[in-house]
């Protein structure tokens, strides 16, 4: 499995409306980007780094699904507009499953 994880400090010129736009963006990637088993988007309560209000976590079957969601049509559409109204955070990593 490989995680992607990220965040959003929303720059002046975004309205809620922006916000609202981009966490629906995010969940209508559900069905739509082959490998994508689960997204889970919400506001940041942690007390660090709180100017991160929108954060996410998507999981993929692969890293190379994950390379097909970066040039994903759907994907790029969203970043086009979104880009130059956030300050991201993002982090990516292959998840190691221990048994217990």
């Amino acid at each position: 499995m490989f995680v992607h994880i990220f965040a959003f400090k929303w720059k002046d010129a975004a309205t809620a409306a922006h916000v609202d736009a981009a966490v629906r963006a995010v969940v209508a990637f559900r069905g739509v980007v082959d490998g994508l088993s689960d997204v889970f988007i919400g506001s940041n309560v942690s007390d660090n780094a709180p100017e991160y209000t929108t954060t996410a976590a998507m999981m993929f079957a692969s890293r190379q699904a994950y390379d097909a969601y970066v040039v994903h049509p759907a994907h790029v559409a969203l970043l086009d507009w979104l880009v130059p109204l956030i300050d991201p955070i993002e982090l990516d990593f292959e998840a190691v499953i221990q048994d217990a």
